[in-house]
Formats: structure tokens, C-alpha cells, sequence
């Protein structure tokens, strides 16, 4: 299948819009010991938030966010882990399980703001673009379509294009993408996907307009 692809912008942001809520702030809160507050105020409830969690020891505070957040898919004995792990090292990206680096992400930007930088900081990359399908290409985009299409555009030395070399010459299912990509968002002009530095920087695209040819793996 082909198609058409072309880029309106490339950001690179350090905080996702709306990663946190009034509710998540408000728990948090009760978690680092500071309930009862009667403000709705985002700005003001977050500033609460880096007093409480900047009132604690670095891994300690981690462990609170992590447990909040992904306990579900984690245990106690990895969170404690991680907790001290995401002071040194970048978790976000560096994490075996794919599908928690956007919340690992969010956690980790969430700290290294309250703590004025004591965790490494870590970047997201957005990209607005318009995608055309030619000829017969499927006309339901998704995230496996659209990273198999841009990984033609990306320089060779690309992440993406080293780690899943067999699934996006169609060798292998790519089920991947779907944590590779973040987030894939309908535009009124075109669509936007969200996606860790790491896999995509700002540096690596090497055109604004390009056509890519991808192909799907068929099970025999």
C-alpha cells in the first residue's frame, strides 16, 4: 500500500497537555499526606503537589506516583525498584515494557519539575501531518500505518528502524506500534501522533513532504 504523507509540525515538548486532572492531584495529594484541600484549581492544586512531593526523599515520592499509577502493572518489589532506578537512569525510555513508557513518561516529568530537576528530563515528540491513501491503500488510518510510513522518512540510525527492522519490512505482526505510538489524533486538518523522543526526534525526520510504500505481515 501507498501513501502520501505531509508534515505541518514537529514539537518536542517535555509535559503532555492533560497528562494529569483535578482528580489525579486531589489523590496524589491525600497519598503524599496533604488532604482536605478545597481548591479546583489545576495550577494551584499541582503547586500543592510540588510542595508535598519536594517534602519527601526523591524515591520515596517516585514510589507514591508509581503506585498510583501503575500498580496495576506492577508489583511492589518494581516499584521500590524503579523508584530509585528513574533518579539515574531514563525509565521512560529504557523500560522493557513498551506499553508504560507514556505513563512512565508522565511520572517522570511530574518529579523532575517538583524537584527542580533532580530526575533526568525526558522528551515527547508531536507531529501534525496529512496522510493520503493512493490507489488502493486502506483507508483506515492507524498507528501501524503510520509508523510503518514514516520509518521511510527517518534517518537509518533511527531507533525504530534498528529494534523493529522485521516488523516493519512486514516479517513479523507489528503489534508494537501500537505503544510505539502514544497517541494517534483525528485533526480538523490531517491527524497528530505523540511519541517518545527516544523512538522519533525533531532531528531525525528527513523530509516535510514524502510517499511511502508499506506492506503487512500476512500468517501463512
Amino acid at each position: 500500500m501507498k501513501y502520501a504523507i505531509k508534515i505541518h509540525k514537529i514539537s518536542t515538548v517535555d509535559e503532555l497537555e492533560n497528562s494529569w486532572n483535578i482528580d489525579d492531584y486531589k489523590e496524589l495529594l491525600e497519598r503524599f499526606e496533604l488532604p482536605g484541600t478545597e481548591t479546583t484549581e489545576v495550577k494551584e492544586l499541582r503547586e500543592l503537589l510540588f510542595m508535598a512531593i519536594s517534602d519527601k526523599e526523591p524515591p520515596e515520592a517516585a514510589a507514591i506516583v508509581l503506585d498510583y499509577k501503575l500498580s496495576e502493572h506492577l508489583n511492589k518489589g518494581q516499584i521500590d525498584s524503579l523508584s530509585y532506578e528513574m533518579l539515574v537512569d531514563k525509565i521512560s525510555e529504557e523500560y522493557p515494557k513498551i506499553e508504560l513508557h507514556q505513563q512512565l513518561f508522565n511520572i517522570n516529568q511530574l518529579l523532575y519539575k517538583a524537584y527542580n530537576g533532580k530526575f533526568p528530563n525526558t522528551k515527547a515528540t508531536i507531529v501534525d501531518f496529512e496522510i493520503t491513501p493512493k490507489a488502493n491503500a486502506d483507508e483506515k488510518i492507524t498507528k501501524e500505518i503510520v509508523l510503518k510510513c514514516f520509518a521511510k522518512n527517518l534517518d537509518s540510525h533511527n531507533v525504530v528502524i534498528r529494534l523493529f527492522g522485521h516488523q516493519l519490512n512486514a516479517d513479523e505482526a507489528f503489534e508494537e506500534a501500537n505503544d510505539v505510538i502514544w497517541e494517534l489524533q483525528k485533526k480538523d486538518v490531517g491527524y497528530r501522533f505523540i511519541t517518545s523522543e527516544y523512538f522519533m526526534s525533531k532531528e531525525e525526520f528527513l523530509s516535510p513532504e514524502f510517499e511511502a510504500k508499506i506492506d503487512f505481515f500476512e500468517e501463512e
